[in-house]
């Protein structure tokens, strides 16, 4: 009998992980298609070129995308599959029946804002990279609002291995991608929430194509700001840009 769980995925390849903590990590991206947000400064093409066109986006049920990874991917060598997209917990069905199908680690790319999902999908998760949508430079206006309910069901799952995300078990972080309209509210409000739910906040400057959308002062200051109310901050930029890879 065919399975009709199935998922839309945009594209899959290897790659370094280019973003975050654990760049430069050997992954296989999975771009899963939609997304429930559009930020002003997405780059990323997620959606079917042709939804009618099945040469524009994979179809797959989790057999077959099972399957399709071990004889295209050498996953001995990869560190772990990035579920990326679009957001990726739309899918979350889908996700629930192919994670455990692989021996292998996960790390789910989510902009945070679908707690019913995440409840399902977190507990097959080792890496929780999330997404913090500042207002200002996202133009998502109630992100706080939807962060606060997905980060409330994180707080209470643990992962794939039994472990609660949070910096000191170096399984979760969130990336706030910023340009020079950032505000002061907004960093309190961002550092509030990692302070309540334990994860490590990852600078990320907003990118215009390869280049830098602000200067090192700015980012500079916008990272002195946040290491003053809160220590577990970095500032890393899109390295993959700057080195030219997918």
């Amino acid at each position: 009998m065919k399975n009709e769980n199935k998922a839309k995925v945009k594209e899959i390849f290897s790659s370094i992980q280019g973003e975050g903590p654990f760049i430069g990590s050997k992954q296989i991206f999975i771009r899963f298609c939609a997304c429930n947000l559009n930020c002003c400064y997405c780059d990323t093409d997620f959606y079917p070129t042709n939804i009618n066109d099945k040469n524009t986006f994979f179809e797959f049920e989790p057999d077959e995308l099972v399957s399709y990874l071990k004889e295209n991917f050498d996953l001995e060598s990869t560190h772990s599959i990035s579920l990326t997209g679009g957001e990726p917990l739309i899918w979350a069905d889908f996700l629930k029946e192919f994670m455990p199908k692989l021996n292998i680690k996960y790390y789910l790319e989510t902009n945070a804002t679908i707690d019913d999902n995440a409840k399902e999908i977190l507990p097959l998760t080792d890496i929780l990279a999330a997404d913090i949508k500042l207002p200002s430079c996202s133009g998502i206006v109630n992100a706080f609002e939807l962060h606060e309910k997905f980060f409330n069901v994180v707080k209470v799952t643990k992962n794939k291995t039994r472990e609660y995300f949070s910096v000191a078990n170096n399984n979760s972080f969130a990336k706030v991608v910023f340009d020079d309209n950032i505000s002061d509210d907004e960093i309190s409000a961002t550092v509030d929430l990692a302070k309540r739910y334990d994860f490590e906040i990852i600078l990320q400057p907003r990118m215009q194509e390869d280049k830098l959308s602000i200067n090192s002062d700015c980012m500079m200051e916008v990272f002195e700001k946040f290491v003053r109310k809160y220590k577990h901050v970095r500032l890393i930029p899109q390295v993959h840009k700057f080195i030219d890879v997918e």
